[in-house]
């Protein structure tokens, strides 16, 4: 099996824990933990878990002029990024979440041009406006059942989380060219530990462990462990061989396995808003991501 093969699985893996993350995090906010609290707790077990894993990686020095980059990294990939998302989630629902999180690709694409001064066709520009509107419909009225307690509010933080993460994907790819992933990871996520430190200690103190189920447990486990660990490893091992838009296309496929298992286990439901909306981002996205004559996947 091909590198490229095996960073498509690691993409789609991706995917799926992302998908189905929505509904298990929404499981434990805010009831059980605050989201910032949450976050912490999240970001100390992943430091630890890339720390000891660092020590049978390869043994590489970073140069002192690419810690500039590292800190943007765990600024936007770990701090603006997690605390955003997690406080979103606990004011929005799981579907409406995932779906806005299509954006990211789009978003990707504006802060490319902008940075390399690349131009945008038309068709791109009208994919972009056409994504943004249905972004901005879902914000406005994606109202949904009682586990949303501000639906809009939730969603225009989890619309920031998705420029961040757009962010991120673009600041971490010359470290991948440069390093080993296990080099630098464990670094964003010391700084990233840091930044969130002082968002997160008045919350997880308020943490009651005596009345926290097993099954809680469980979805907290899964969140450090697969959500945040494993989901950064293979989304380093994807970002090695693929492009960061061919990573963020993979986004698309969020809110697939998000909407199967959130209305599977009867935690969200689909609504008319939230269908156009997703209509009118999926079609942004296409006109922003298809290549006219381009070679076919295989």
């Amino acid at each position: 099996m091909s590198r490229r093969t095996w960073a498509l699985i690691a993409a789609l893996m991706v995917s799926v824990i992302y998908g189905v993350s929505f509904t298990i995090a929404k499981d434990v906010m805010p009831f059980y933990i605050k989201p910032y609290g949450f976050i912490l707790l999240r970001v100390i077990g992943a430091t630890i878990l890339f720390w000891i894993v660092s020590f049978f990686g390869p043994k590489e020095k970073i140069q002192l002029n690419d810690f500039p980059r590292i800190v943007a990294a765990a600024f936007f990939g770990v701090a603006l990024n997690m605390l955003t998302f997690f406080k979103g989630l606990s004011y929005t629902s799981p579907i409406s979440a995932a779906v806005i999180m299509v954006t990211t690709p789009m978003i990707v694409l504006i802060l490319s041009a902008i940075i390399i001064r690349e131009k945008i066709k038309f068709k791109k520009v009208l994919g972009i406006l056409l994504g943004l509107f249905g972004t901005a419909v879902l914000i406005l009225y994606g109202k949904t059942i009682d586990n949303a307690s501000n639906a809009s509010l939730g969603n225009l933080l989890v619309f920031i989380n998705a420029v961040s993460y757009a962010f991120y994907l673009i600041v971490v790819k010359k470290l991948m060219d440069k390093y080993n992933a296990f080099t630098f990871v464990k670094w964003i996520y010391t700084f990233g530990l840091l930044m969130v430190l002082p968002f997160g200690w008045s919350e997880y103190q308020e943490i009651h462990w005596t009345v926290i189920t097993v099954s809680v447990l469980w979805k907290i486990g899964f969140v450090v462990l697969f959500t945040t660990f494993f989901t950064y490893l293979l989304n380093l091992v994807s970002m090695r061989e693929l492009k960061p838009t061919s990573v963020a296309v993979f986004i698309y496929l969020q809110p697939l396995f998000a909407t199967i298992f959130a209305v599977s286990s009867g935690k969200d439901e689909l609504t008319l808003v939230k269908v156009i909306s997703a209509g009118l981002i999926f079609f942004g996205v296409y006109l922003v991501t298809v290549k006219k004559n381009g070679p076919r996947m295989h």
